[in-house]
């Protein structure tokens, strides 16, 4: 099957997105861990920062970036053409 230009771009776009997101998840997972004892300096809510992350602010994180993508994908699924249809 050979892709149009139209193709290319939505996922050129789709690619972008989801690169841009896992480093979000990157940072959220393994850099706020690796730097747990110097973000306990921070304090939020009596709770240290690295502690706080590693409870639940990551997860707070990680439901954030899959609503973004979802919502984000749907806009640019119907601006491409390719939703799905309502039933």
């Amino acid at each position: 099957m050979q892709l149009t230009d139209k193709h290319r771009e939505y996922w050129r776009r789709n690619l972008n997105l989801t690169g841009i997101l896992l480093a979000i998840w990157f940072v959220a997972t393994f850099v706020a861990s690796f730097y747990a004892r110097e973000l306990n300096e921070i304090v939020i809510a009596g709770f240290p920062l690295g502690f706080y992350m590693g409870a639940q602010g990551s997860l707070i994180i990680y439901v954030l970036v899959i609503w973004f993508y979802a919502k984000r994908m749907n806009k640019m699924d119907q601006e491409y053409g390719v939703h799905e249809g309502e039933d």
